[in-house]
């Protein structure tokens, strides 16, 4: 047998396989559906016993270049349930965006083979790893900006490493849902919180 009747039997045989455990797991009654549990509109919240992170920094270039990227949001006279609520609904907004990426013939003349198929299946793979997951964040932070911005809130630049104490990132790798909330209640209390000291960045 010749190595590309090898390798297609072996994807072949593959198949039934996941096949039948994909059966089984929906025969077991296993919910195959993500699902999320958002907190109650209604929600009671002492902003007092969420931590109010810190904002002050020096300036400096090497900072603001990423300041796209690395950024909060505050709106003068805003409760903080108000804000919360802001960020809640533009999160939602923001959240489920699919990959631009699809699949893509490979650039050699054995795709139509068993190798070239499965060599475009990991290319295409590694792709939607590599650059589909940087676009799916750039998405978000663009949907969070707009929506954002569309409900009055200004936004101002902070260093990436304060950044992260109170922001997440997400590409094709989700966030549990309690770290999400926790992380937006910070986001609150910064965007119903005093007035920074530094630029307002524009939209």
């Amino acid at each position: 047998m010749t190595r590309a009747a090898l390798v297609g039997a072996l994807a072949l045989a593959a198949a039934p396989s996941a096949a039948q455990e994909a059966n089984d797991a929906v025969s077991d009654g296993e919910d195959v559906t993500a699902t999320v549990v958002l907190p109650p509109t209604d929600e009671a919240i002492d902003p007092a016993t969420i931590p109010m992170p810190v904002l002050a920094f020096t300036p400096d270039p090497k900072w603001e270049k990423d300041f796209d990227k690395y950024y909060y949001f505050n709106r003068a006279d805003t409760s903080f349930a108000e804000a919360l609520a802001d960020l809640r609904e533009c999160d939602g907004l923001s959240r489920g965006l699919a990959s631009p990426f699809g699949n893509s013939d490979v650039p050699y003349p054995y795709n139509s083979t068993a190798p070239g198929l499965i060599g475009g299946a990991l290319a295409n793979v590694m792709i939607a790893a590599i650059v589909g997951s940087a676009q799916l964040r750039a998405m978000r932070r663009v949907n969070m900006r707009r929506c954002m911005f569309h409900k009055g809130y200004d936004r101002f630049g902070l260093p990436k490493d304060m950044w992260q104490t109170f922001n997440f990132e997400e590409g094709f790798g989700g966030l549990p849902e309690e770290a999400r909330q926790a992380f937006l209640k910070q986001q609150a209390r910064v965007a119903s919180g005093p007035r920074p000291a530094t630029a307002a960045l524009g939209r």
